[in-house]
Protein backbone atom coordinates (compact mmCIF):
# COMPACT_ATOMS: atom_id res chain seq x y z
CA UNK A 1 0.00 0.00 0.00
CA UNK A 2 2.43 2.97 -1.25
CA UNK A 3 1.76 6.29 0.61
CA UNK A 4 3.07 9.48 -1.05
CA UNK A 5 2.32 13.18 -1.20
CA UNK A 6 2.19 15.52 -4.15
CA UNK A 7 2.55 18.87 -2.37
CA UNK A 8 5.87 20.76 -2.27
CA UNK A 9 6.02 20.39 1.47
CA UNK A 10 5.82 17.24 3.57
CA UNK A 11 2.16 17.81 4.52
CA UNK A 12 0.43 14.48 5.20
CA UNK A 13 -1.72 13.43 2.28
CA UNK A 14 -1.80 9.63 2.47
CA UNK A 15 -2.39 7.00 -0.22
CA UNK A 16 -2.51 9.25 -3.27
CA UNK A 17 0.49 7.69 -4.99
CA UNK A 18 2.68 10.74 -5.79
CA UNK A 19 6.08 11.64 -4.27
CA UNK A 20 6.88 14.87 -2.48
CA UNK A 21 8.13 17.72 -4.66
CA UNK A 22 10.74 19.61 -2.63
CA UNK A 23 10.82 23.38 -3.13
CA UNK A 24 12.93 24.65 -0.25
CA UNK A 25 16.28 25.11 -2.01
CA UNK A 26 18.00 28.08 -3.56
CA UNK A 27 18.25 27.55 -7.32
CA UNK A 28 20.16 29.38 -10.06
CA UNK A 29 18.55 30.72 -12.05
CA UNK A 30 15.43 30.95 -9.95
CA UNK A 31 13.07 31.38 -12.90
CA UNK A 32 14.30 28.18 -14.51
CA UNK A 33 13.86 26.29 -11.25
CA UNK A 34 10.35 27.71 -10.84
CA UNK A 35 9.47 26.62 -14.38
CA UNK A 36 10.61 23.11 -13.60
CA UNK A 37 8.65 23.15 -10.35
CA UNK A 38 5.50 24.21 -12.19
CA UNK A 39 5.98 21.53 -14.84
CA UNK A 40 6.48 18.89 -12.16
CA UNK A 41 3.38 19.95 -10.25
CA UNK A 42 1.35 19.82 -13.47
CA UNK A 43 2.65 16.39 -14.50
CA UNK A 44 4.81 17.55 -17.41
CA UNK A 45 7.60 15.19 -16.42
CA UNK A 46 9.90 15.48 -19.44
CA UNK A 47 9.78 19.27 -19.31
CA UNK A 48 10.51 19.24 -15.57
CA UNK A 49 13.49 16.94 -16.06
CA UNK A 50 14.91 19.21 -18.77
CA UNK A 51 14.54 22.34 -16.61
CA UNK A 52 16.13 20.80 -13.52
CA UNK A 53 19.01 19.42 -15.59
CA UNK A 54 19.59 22.93 -16.95
CA UNK A 55 19.61 24.29 -13.40
CA UNK A 56 22.27 21.76 -12.40
CA UNK A 57 24.36 22.60 -15.45
CA UNK A 58 24.47 26.18 -14.18
CA UNK A 59 24.76 25.32 -10.48
CA UNK A 60 25.83 21.76 -9.54
CA UNK A 61 25.17 22.57 -5.88
CA UNK A 62 21.43 23.20 -6.36
CA UNK A 63 20.07 20.62 -3.96
CA UNK A 64 16.45 21.34 -4.83
CA UNK A 65 17.07 20.42 -8.46
CA UNK A 66 18.51 17.07 -7.41
CA UNK A 67 15.55 16.53 -5.08
CA UNK A 68 12.99 17.20 -7.77
CA UNK A 69 14.84 15.10 -10.32
CA UNK A 70 14.46 12.35 -7.75
CA UNK A 71 10.71 12.96 -7.84
CA UNK A 72 10.73 12.79 -11.65
CA UNK A 73 12.40 9.38 -11.56
CA UNK A 74 10.12 8.15 -8.78
CA UNK A 75 7.09 8.93 -10.91
CA UNK A 76 8.67 6.90 -13.71
CA UNK A 77 9.50 4.11 -11.24
CA UNK A 78 13.19 4.47 -12.10
CA UNK A 79 14.26 3.66 -8.57
CA UNK A 80 18.09 3.55 -8.87
CA UNK A 81 18.11 6.90 -10.67
CA UNK A 82 15.68 8.37 -8.13
CA UNK A 83 17.81 7.25 -5.19
CA UNK A 84 20.97 8.60 -6.79
CA UNK A 85 19.41 12.05 -7.17
CA UNK A 86 17.82 12.00 -3.72
CA UNK A 87 21.07 11.00 -2.01
CA UNK A 88 22.83 13.91 -3.71
CA UNK A 89 20.04 16.21 -2.54
CA UNK A 90 20.28 14.82 1.00
CA UNK A 91 24.04 15.53 1.06
CA UNK A 92 23.42 19.14 0.08
CA UNK A 93 20.24 19.61 2.19
CA UNK A 94 20.56 17.28 5.20
CA UNK A 95 17.87 19.09 7.19
CA UNK A 96 15.15 18.79 4.51
CA UNK A 97 12.78 16.12 5.84
CA UNK A 98 10.94 15.83 2.52
CA UNK A 99 14.04 14.46 0.83
CA UNK A 100 14.48 11.77 3.46
CA UNK A 101 10.79 10.94 3.18
CA UNK A 102 11.21 10.39 -0.55
CA UNK A 103 14.26 8.20 0.01
CA UNK A 104 12.16 6.05 2.30
CA UNK A 105 9.34 6.03 -0.26
CA UNK A 106 11.69 4.91 -3.03
CA UNK A 107 12.70 1.89 -0.93
CA UNK A 108 9.13 1.29 0.24
CA UNK A 109 7.79 1.17 -3.31
CA UNK A 110 10.33 -1.56 -4.05
CA UNK A 111 9.28 -3.54 -0.94
CA UNK A 112 12.71 -2.93 0.60
CA UNK A 113 11.21 -2.23 3.99
CA UNK A 114 14.36 -2.65 6.05
CA UNK A 115 16.14 -0.03 3.95
CA UNK A 116 13.13 2.30 4.20
CA UNK A 117 13.07 2.22 8.00
CA UNK A 118 16.10 4.50 8.77
CA UNK A 119 14.98 7.45 6.61
CA UNK A 120 11.40 7.17 7.88
CA UNK A 121 12.66 7.00 11.48
CA UNK A 122 14.66 10.19 10.95
CA UNK A 123 11.59 12.02 9.60
CA UNK A 124 9.42 10.84 12.51
CA UNK A 125 12.06 12.05 14.97
CA UNK A 126 11.96 15.48 13.31
CA UNK A 127 8.17 15.57 12.87
CA UNK A 128 6.60 13.22 15.42
CA UNK A 129 3.07 14.49 14.75
CA UNK A 130 3.16 14.08 10.96
CA UNK A 131 0.73 11.36 9.89
CA UNK A 132 2.27 10.04 6.67
CA UNK A 133 5.86 9.28 7.76
CA UNK A 134 4.63 7.68 11.00
CA UNK A 135 2.13 5.53 9.11
CA UNK A 136 4.78 4.47 6.61
CA UNK A 137 7.24 3.66 9.37
CA UNK A 138 4.62 1.58 11.17
CA UNK A 139 3.93 -0.36 7.98
CA UNK A 140 7.64 -1.00 7.45
CA UNK A 141 7.92 -2.35 10.99
CA UNK A 142 4.83 -4.48 10.31
CA UNK A 143 6.16 -5.96 7.08
CA UNK A 144 9.48 -6.62 8.84
CA UNK A 145 7.59 -8.47 11.62
CA UNK A 146 8.68 -6.00 14.27
CA UNK A 147 5.26 -6.27 15.88
CA UNK A 148 5.82 -4.21 19.04
CA UNK A 149 7.47 -1.39 17.08
CA UNK A 150 4.62 -1.44 14.56
CA UNK A 151 1.94 -1.26 17.26
CA UNK A 152 3.75 1.47 19.21
CA UNK A 153 4.31 3.56 16.08
CA UNK A 154 0.78 3.23 14.70
CA UNK A 155 -1.18 3.59 17.94
CA UNK A 156 -0.70 7.41 18.18
CA UNK A 157 -2.50 7.74 14.82
CA UNK A 158 -5.76 6.41 16.26
CA UNK A 159 -7.55 9.78 16.27
CA UNK A 160 -6.85 10.42 12.58
CA UNK A 161 -6.92 6.87 11.22
CA UNK A 162 -9.42 4.81 13.23
CA UNK A 163 -11.95 5.10 10.43
CA UNK A 164 -9.56 3.45 7.95
CA UNK A 165 -10.01 -0.32 7.71
CA UNK A 166 -6.48 -1.01 6.50
CA UNK A 167 -5.04 0.87 9.48
CA UNK A 168 -7.24 -1.02 11.94
CA UNK A 169 -6.41 -4.37 10.37
CA UNK A 170 -2.65 -3.80 10.55
CA UNK A 171 -2.87 -2.37 14.08
CA UNK A 172 -4.93 -5.30 15.36
CA UNK A 173 -2.50 -7.87 13.95
CA UNK A 174 0.56 -6.01 15.24
CA UNK A 175 -1.01 -5.64 18.69
CA UNK A 176 -2.00 -9.32 18.74
CA UNK A 177 1.49 -10.47 17.75
CA UNK A 178 3.05 -8.09 20.28
CA UNK A 179 0.86 -9.43 23.10
CA UNK A 180 -0.98 -6.14 23.59
CA UNK A 181 -4.39 -7.66 24.25
CA UNK A 182 -6.30 -4.45 25.04
CA UNK A 183 -5.09 -2.67 21.91
CA UNK A 184 -5.82 -5.78 19.82
CA UNK A 185 -9.40 -5.93 21.11
CA UNK A 186 -9.89 -2.19 20.69
CA UNK A 187 -8.69 -2.26 17.06
CA UNK A 188 -10.68 -5.40 16.23
CA UNK A 189 -13.91 -4.00 17.66
CA UNK A 190 -13.43 -0.76 15.76
CA UNK A 191 -12.68 -2.72 12.59
CA UNK A 192 -16.02 -4.52 12.90
CA UNK A 193 -17.84 -1.28 13.71
CA UNK A 194 -16.28 0.72 10.89
CA UNK A 195 -16.43 -1.83 8.13
CA UNK A 196 -18.97 -4.56 8.81
CA UNK A 197 -20.60 -5.67 5.58
CA UNK A 198 -18.23 -3.79 3.26
CA UNK A 199 -16.10 -5.63 0.68
CA UNK A 200 -12.95 -4.40 2.40
CA UNK A 201 -14.13 -5.78 5.73
CA UNK A 202 -14.79 -9.20 4.21
CA UNK A 203 -11.35 -9.09 2.58
CA UNK A 204 -9.61 -8.37 5.87
CA UNK A 205 -11.61 -10.96 7.75
CA UNK A 206 -10.98 -13.52 5.03
CA UNK A 207 -7.27 -12.84 5.21
CA UNK A 208 -7.38 -13.19 9.00
CA UNK A 209 -9.13 -16.57 8.71
CA UNK A 210 -6.59 -17.64 6.09
CA UNK A 211 -3.73 -16.78 8.44
CA UNK A 212 -5.40 -18.92 11.12
CA UNK A 213 -5.81 -21.81 8.61
CA UNK A 214 -9.61 -21.54 8.84
CA UNK A 215 -10.02 -22.09 5.12
CA UNK A 216 -13.79 -22.53 4.87
CA UNK A 217 -14.38 -19.35 6.86
CA UNK A 218 -11.79 -17.58 4.71
CA UNK A 219 -13.57 -18.67 1.54
CA UNK A 220 -16.92 -17.39 2.80
CA UNK A 221 -15.59 -13.91 3.56
CA UNK A 222 -13.40 -13.64 0.47
CA UNK A 223 -16.18 -14.77 -1.84
CA UNK A 224 -18.48 -12.19 -0.27
CA UNK A 225 -15.85 -9.51 -0.91
CA UNK A 226 -15.38 -10.65 -4.52
CA UNK A 227 -19.12 -10.66 -5.18
CA UNK A 228 -19.50 -7.14 -3.82
CA UNK A 229 -16.41 -5.77 -5.59
CA UNK A 230 -14.75 -8.10 -8.11
CA UNK A 231 -11.98 -5.57 -8.84
CA UNK A 232 -10.97 -5.12 -5.19
CA UNK A 233 -7.20 -5.51 -5.05
CA UNK A 234 -5.89 -8.72 -3.48
CA UNK A 235 -9.32 -10.32 -3.04
CA UNK A 236 -8.78 -12.81 -5.88
CA UNK A 237 -5.17 -13.31 -4.83
CA UNK A 238 -6.23 -14.37 -1.35
CA UNK A 239 -8.98 -16.55 -2.80
CA UNK A 240 -6.29 -18.22 -4.89
CA UNK A 241 -4.16 -18.80 -1.79
CA UNK A 242 -7.14 -20.28 0.04
CA UNK A 243 -7.97 -22.68 -2.78
CA UNK A 244 -4.28 -23.58 -2.98
CA UNK A 245 -4.27 -24.49 0.70
CA UNK A 246 -7.34 -26.65 0.07
CA UNK A 247 -5.49 -28.31 -2.85
CA UNK A 248 -8.15 -27.13 -5.28
CA UNK A 249 -5.66 -26.17 -7.96
CA UNK A 250 -8.06 -25.38 -10.80
CA UNK A 251 -9.96 -22.83 -8.73
CA UNK A 252 -6.66 -21.44 -7.39
CA UNK A 253 -5.42 -20.96 -10.95
CA UNK A 254 -8.60 -19.18 -11.95
CA UNK A 255 -8.41 -16.78 -9.02
CA UNK A 256 -4.75 -15.90 -9.59
CA UNK A 257 -5.57 -15.21 -13.25
CA UNK A 258 -8.41 -12.91 -12.16
CA UNK A 259 -6.10 -11.01 -9.82
CA UNK A 260 -3.45 -10.74 -12.55
CA UNK A 261 -6.11 -9.09 -14.74
CA UNK A 262 -6.79 -6.56 -11.96
CA UNK A 263 -3.13 -6.12 -10.93
CA UNK A 264 -0.97 -6.99 -13.97
CA UNK A 265 2.21 -5.65 -12.34
CA UNK A 266 1.94 -7.80 -9.20
CA UNK A 267 4.73 -10.37 -9.46
CA UNK A 268 3.22 -12.52 -6.71
CA UNK A 269 0.38 -13.58 -9.03
CA UNK A 270 2.78 -15.04 -11.59
CA UNK A 271 4.83 -16.71 -8.88
CA UNK A 272 1.73 -18.45 -7.54
CA UNK A 273 0.50 -19.28 -11.04
CA UNK A 274 3.84 -20.91 -11.77
CA UNK A 275 3.45 -23.05 -8.65
CA UNK A 276 -0.14 -23.98 -9.50
CA UNK A 277 0.62 -24.92 -13.10
CA UNK A 278 3.51 -27.03 -11.84
CA UNK A 279 1.16 -28.85 -9.47
CA UNK A 280 -1.21 -29.37 -12.43
CA UNK A 281 1.78 -30.83 -14.33
CA UNK A 282 1.54 -28.10 -16.96
CA UNK A 283 5.25 -27.37 -16.96
CA UNK A 284 5.41 -25.19 -20.09
CA UNK A 285 2.77 -22.83 -18.69
CA UNK A 286 4.51 -22.85 -15.31
CA UNK A 287 7.78 -21.71 -16.92
CA UNK A 288 5.95 -18.99 -18.84
CA UNK A 289 4.33 -17.57 -15.68
CA UNK A 290 7.55 -17.69 -13.67
CA UNK A 291 9.45 -15.88 -16.41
Amino acid sequence: MPLQTSSPEMAAKPRNGAPVATSGAAADPAKLFQAGQAALNQGRIEEAERDFRRVLALNPQAGGAYANLGVVYMRRKQWPEALEMLRKAEHLMPHEAGIRLNIGLAYYRQNEFLKAIPPFESVVRDQPDALQPRHLLGLCYFFSERWADAANTLEPLWTQESGQLSYLYVLSIAAHRAGRKELDEKATLQLVKAGEGSPEFHLFMGKAHLNLEQYDLALADLQAAAEANPTLTFVHFNLGLTYLKKQDYEHARDEFLKDAAVEPDLALNYDELGAVYSLLQQDAEARLQLR
